[in-house]
């Protein structure tokens, strides 16, 4: 350096890297050093711009020297903390930053960069506290509120995060990490609106920020928003194009648009990319599962568990894989195993609930105890405990009704509500619908244009959801979900509105404390046929041809849970399959997950006593086909007798019906909407009953049919019923012929009926609220 002292190179390359110069500053620390080999602010700086560079090894050679020679010096030891934490060494990242807070007690930056690395490390109060430490030496240290916030977030403390990211930004408002971080946090508290619109503000300052657009597409997927989620993944593509979280995410949208086999390809880029993401292998799994690729979603949930045994969504996706092919027990289990993991997440409790419908055991008190949970922690905590209502008390004045559902589309509830929709008396009843489905078609619209208000509220918050409500001044609230996915019976623990009721999903109780009423049938209840018309107990609105209103049980029972409607699908029944093909072919099209081997049992005795007979059933490929054929066999029915057809459209699914002569109801937990589509297609079903309103839909249905004769009570009759009927041609012939006109002209298929039941049943909860509110 023939014209530069030693002093005036490391001024001048200060300068440098201060400008944001690395290259100039580093190329003169470099000089200083090849003459001065122990030049301690040189050895420092080299280091720092080696950190900045993303070379930390190398930082971490260059500053530890720099401390060797002066120990004394905080910042160094700060910044070498800072290289360590980057290469993954906690402990000993910890250790500098404490060593430079002992040098410097009110080093607020050193407190702060100890606690990210203590957040790094999972230890989540300690990092909270330290970041506190920081605030309280510089209240106005933007990043110490953002790293703050991070802690808070990992602890699962939301709101407080939002808060902290927030006074964040009020100190450093174009601070696009805290941004970033804040859209996060929103996406977590399912408020997305404010979501996109914080990230969107961190792209404008930074549009070059793929991390960005990444979180954009998250956010515009949890919106019901795939398609712009898809762009955004694109545009961060653009920016860095090979970044295996932007690949997941982009599986996430296509999962989204229902385009599994895209959304299936990007999880496996994304896992090409990091084969150690584990939650690119649960959402590969998610995407097998709705490919109906069921044992290779089994595998990919599993790697995924291998990765992370606490992996809450893996466990939650393989429970319901394991329920979707029939093994109960199995999925219980994980569902229970996820549940440890996280208890908070109402929805993995769901799945746990509505799958013990599914065991043929009497898990009644377990149930009861789990119901009692779901209280427990979703709904006392918010339930609020004297909620005033503005409600106008008259008692005969038009009605507001809302209903909550995922399902306003081509789905079993869509199809049986849809008749409700359409039989509407609009000039008493004003209908709000409230639908929380990202997945739109053609009947979609149809209830847009039947309602009188519709509500898009996908990725609308529990409190935001119930506060929409409120303002809607909603009277009568019904959940048409119960505990099927996409539920939102959180939020009805806020009580959003005065009168709230349960119907359609299932013909079950939810369970859950704020809602107070539940819409059934008379067939349904295993009660005492005299409770049925125990006059004394109505209200006078209410006559007996319009159902019964308990009030102390919260039952309002009407004729049928149901009301078939072929949606427009124009499918003949054909003549009797046994005349052509000469053997009876039985049927079971109902979701697999309700076929247990006591069912096959059963049905192995009906394959045997009718010769040459044989048996389909509708499920997904895969191993579990196996179990049901090797059980069979065992029970003396070749394999060759059983026939497999996968889920199909759904005239496809109801040309299935061609093929068979008598469809073979599941137990415990009967077909529902299927046996519907059995008896329009002219097949008679063979129902054993139980005790479970889930159990007792055949009874309902075929007593409204006028067919009893078809109903078991045991499993003795259920076989002879089957057994009797298969060697009985004429009246299979009978009845495939005149089913359709049975139905067409019975309670089943009367929509207006079923809406006055309905309609009878708001009416008669409303003016039981108006009555005590009036007292």
């Amino acid at each position: 350096m023939p014209t530069l002292t030693i002093p005036q190179a490391f001024d001048l390359a200060v300068r440098h890297h201060q400008a944001g110069e690395l290259h100039q500053a580093a190329t003169l620390y470099r000089q200083i050093l090849a003459v001065q080999p122990a030049h301690i602010e040189a050895l420092h700086y080299l280091g720092v711009i080696a950190l900045q560079l993303g070379q930390f090894e190398h930082a971490v050679d260059m500053i530890g020297r720099a401390t060797a020679l002066n120990p004394a010096d905080p910042t160094a030891h700060a910044n070498l903390g800072e290289a360590l934490r980057a290469t993954g060494e906690f402990q000993q990242a910890m250790a500098s930053y404490r060593r430079a807070i002992a040098l410097k007690p009110d080093y607020a930056e050193a407190h702060n960069n100890l606690g990210n690395a203590l957040r790094d490390h999972g230890t989540l109060e300690e990092a909270i506290s330290e970041c506190q430490r920081a605030l309280a030496l510089k209240p106005d240290f933007a990043q110490a509120h953002n790293s703050l916030g991070l802690a808070l977030a990992a602890q699962g403390r939301l709101g407080e995060a939002i808060a902290a990211y927030r006074q964040a930004l009020q100190y450093a408002p174009n601070y696009t990490q805290a941004l970033n971080n804040l859209g996060i946090a929103l996406i977590a508290d399912h408020r997305l609106d404010d979501a996109i619109a914080v990230i969107g503000r961190a792209i404008e300052l930074h549009p070059g920020d793929w991390e960005a657009q990444k979180n954009l597409a998250a956010a515009l997927t949890a919106n019901g928003q795939p398609d712009k989620a898809a762009a955004a993944c694109q545009r961060a593509m653009e920016i860095k194009a090979d970044n295996f979280e932007i690949f997941n995410n982009l599986g996430g949208a296509l999962l989204a648009k229902r385009d599994f086999d895209g959304a299936a390809k990007a999880f496996q880029r994304a896992i090409e990319l990091n084969p150690q993401f584990v939650q690119a292998w649960t959402n590969l799994g998610n995407a097998f599962n709705d490919q109906g690729r069921l044992d290779e979603a089994i595998a990919a949930y599993r790697r995924a568990l291998e990765l992370d045994s606490n992996s809450v969504d893996a466990r939650n996706g393989l429970g319901g894989v394991f329920k979707e092919q029939g093994r109960i027990e199995e999925a219980i289990h994980e569902f229970r195993g996820a549940i440890e993991l996280d208890e908070r997440a109402s929805f993995i409790q769901s799945n746990l609930i509505l799958s013990q419908l599914y065991l043929p055991s009497d898990v009644s008190q377990t149930a009861a105890a789990d119901l009692n949970r779901w209280n427990l922690l979703f709904s006392r905590p918010v339930e609020p405990r004297n909620p005033q209502y503005s409600n106008n008390r008259n008692p005969s004045r038009r009605i507001r009704i809302g209903y909550v559902s995922p399902d306003f589309r081509d789905h079993v509830v869509g199809r049986n509500v849809r008749p409700l929709l359409a039989n509407h008396c609009h000039q008493t009843f004003e209908v709000f619908c409230y639908a929380n489905n990202s997945c739109t078609d053609a009947l979609t619209e149809e209830f847009r244009h039947r309602s009188d208000h519709w509500r898009n509220v996908i990725g609308l918050s529990d409190s935001a959801l119930a506060e929409l409500i409120r303002r809607d001044g909603v009277d009568v609230l019904v959940d048409l979900s119960q505990h099927t996915a996409g539920n939102r019976l959180p939020m009805f623990a806020h009580k959003p509105a005065p009168v709230q009721v349960s119907f359609a999903g299932y013909p079950e109780s939810s369970g859950v404390d704020a809602i107070g009423y539940r819409i059934s049938d008379r067939w349904l209840e295993a009660m005492p046929v005299a409770d049925y018309k125990s006059q004394d107990r109505l209200p006078r609105s209410v006559r007996p041809d319009l159902g019964i209103l308990h009030p102390t049980s919260g039952l309002f029972l009407i004729d049928s849970f149901w009301c078939y409607d072929p949606c427009g699908i124009d499918l003949p029944v054909n003549e009797l399959p046994a005349r052509e093909c000469g053997r009876i072919t039985f049927g079971s099209l109902t979701n697999f997950c309700k076929v247990n081997d006591p069912a096959l049992r059963l049905w192995a005795q009906i394959l045997r006593a009718a010769k040459d007979s044989r048996l389909v059933l509708l499920c997904r490929p895969g191993s579990h086909r196996l179990r049901v054929t090797e059980l069979l066999t065992r029970e003396g029915i070749e394999a060759a007798r059983v026939d497999f057809v996968e889920p199909c459209a759904r005239k496809s699914y109801l040309e299935t019906y061609h093929r068979l002569d008598v469809m073979l109801d599941t137990f415990p937990y009967g077909g529902h909407t299927t046996s519907l589509d059995a008896l329009w297609m002219g097949v008679p079903m063979v129902s054993l009953t139980g005790k479970t309103p889930v159990s007792r839909a055949g009874l309902s249905i075929l007593n409204n049919l006028g067919l009893p004769e078809l109903i078991a009570d045991s499993a003795e009759d259920y076989v002879r019923i089957a057994t009797d009927l298969a060697g009985d041609l004429p009246r299979l012939g009978q009845l495939r012929a005149t089913l359709r006109r049975r139905m067409e002209t019975s309670l089943l298929m009367d929509g207006p009926q079923f809406t006055r039941q309905i309609e009878a049943a708001y009416r008669a909860v409303w003016q039981h609220w108006c009555a005590k509110e009036l007292r």
